[in-house]
């Protein structure tokens, strides 16, 4: 018996885009991005880096382009992986160009340091030329000076009026198929910002903190400024910023879409924060867990409870519980219900093997089901 929220978020409405094959914006679900770390120019690095964020669930992975060497790779780079890449471009408008002709599936520009209108009108060609969306990335450390001398400081005003301003400038040339972000390190500013351009436009929102710090302390930032813009409805993709391997940006993602329920993938575990009643050791048996169900992609809920003061109840709620009992026997619930029993020493090898069983029968159901309507509607 799945949980079910007592409340659901109602989105912002937005106009839709896509990046590739990934629908960004309207009723496409918000997707999950991060950002390689290794040199583009390394392309066999920097594939390899992709493909265990494939793994971990982007559906976006974005790669810096500051040098011709790097767009060069990008060809093989795009050829070798199964998401859609973003090209990074800072400075040089003929990067942009160069990754477009490359096979990216969108250009990140900052039109703050791109250049002249004449050469952002350059790069609007090229991406309209090869299929490319383009994001307009707009940034509290690197506004247009006009905009510095008006607000005298960044300010959510300021950041809103250069990302319009430059929305301007590609609607101009005809072009529509962009999606926008207004990021900083303060979360006060960002959020602010965000709320700000959400009322004023209706193009795809691109959320994020940026810089937000290392593995914990950028999560619990990040986890207050996009979890307030995402639970008011703002927010088409998102990406968090951390000062950790790329991997972790994904997950942290997805924790933040699964605990909002905007999106379901893999095993979203509940469990306690354990104390002197539970009946074995809570913290190491979830930190086993989470590293032994990484690879499921199915979404399944599993709760993990020390004692029976909140387990039963909590397992009426997941596809799976383990409660804690007495002398090292715990009890087992499946679909909310008591089931069986494990002993201490077995329990980790049968909840893996438990929800393992369950992801294989909820794929085979959804192959059923996809086949069932291909067949129909082949008809």
């Amino acid at each position: 018996m799945a949980y079910r929220p007592y409340q659901q978020i109602l989105r912002r409405t937005s106009r839709q885009i896509h990046v590739g094959k990934v629908a960004v914006g309207g009723d496409a679900p918000i997707s999950v991005q991060t950002m390689t770390n290794t040199p583009t120019e390394d392309a066999q690095a920097t594939i390899d880096q992709i493909r265990r964020c494939e793994m971990a669930g982007a559906d976006i992975v974005r790669v810096s382009c500051p040098t011709e060497e790097s767009t060069a790779a990008l060809a093989e780079i795009v050829r070798e992986v199964n998401v859609p890449i973003v090209a990074d471009i800072h400075f040089h408008y003929r990067r942009a160009i160069e990754a477009a002709e490359a096979g990216a599936a969108c250009l990140r520009i900052n039109p703050g340091n791109i250049g002249s209108k004449e050469r952002v009108k350059e790069v609007v060609k090229a991406a309209r030329d090869h299929g490319c969306s383009i994001r307009i990335g707009v940034n509290a450390g690197s506004l247009e000076k006009h905009l510095l001398e008006k607000y005298g400081e960044p300010n959510p005003e300021a950041l809103v009026e250069s990302a319009l301003w430059h929305a301007d400038h590609l609607l101009q040339e005809g072009f529509d198929e962009f999606k926008i972000s207004v990021k900083a390190s303060d979360v006060f500013l960002a959020v602010a910002a965000y709320q700000q351009l959400a009322e004023a436009c209706d193009h795809p929102l691109h959320i994020g903190i940026t810089e937000a710090g290392s593995k914990r302390a950028g999560t619990v930032k990040s986890a207050i400024g996009l979890g307030s813009l995402l639970w008011a409805g703002i927010g088409d993709t998102l990406r968090v910023s951390l000062s950790a391997e790329p991997e972790e940006e994904v997950s942290v993602g997805w924790e933040m879409l699964k605990s909002l329920h905007l999106r379901h993938r893999g095993v979203k575990i509940i469990s306690c924060p354990s104390c002197a009643r539970q009946g074995f050791d809570v913290i190491r048996t979830v930190e086993k867990l989470e590293e032994r169900l990484a690879h499921i992609r199915q979404p399944i809920t599993l709760s993990i409870i020390g004692c029976v003061v909140n387990g039963p109840g909590e397992a009426l709620m997941t596809d799976i519980g383990l409660t804690g009992g007495g002398a090292g026997t715990h009890m087992v619930y499946s679909a909310g219900r008591t089931d069986h029993t494990v002993r201490s020493e077995d329990m980790v090898e049968h909840i893996v093997s438990l929800v393992e069983s369950r992801a294989e029968a909820l794929a085979a159901a959804a192959h059923a089901a996809a086949t069932e309507a291909a067949r129909q509607a082949a008809e």
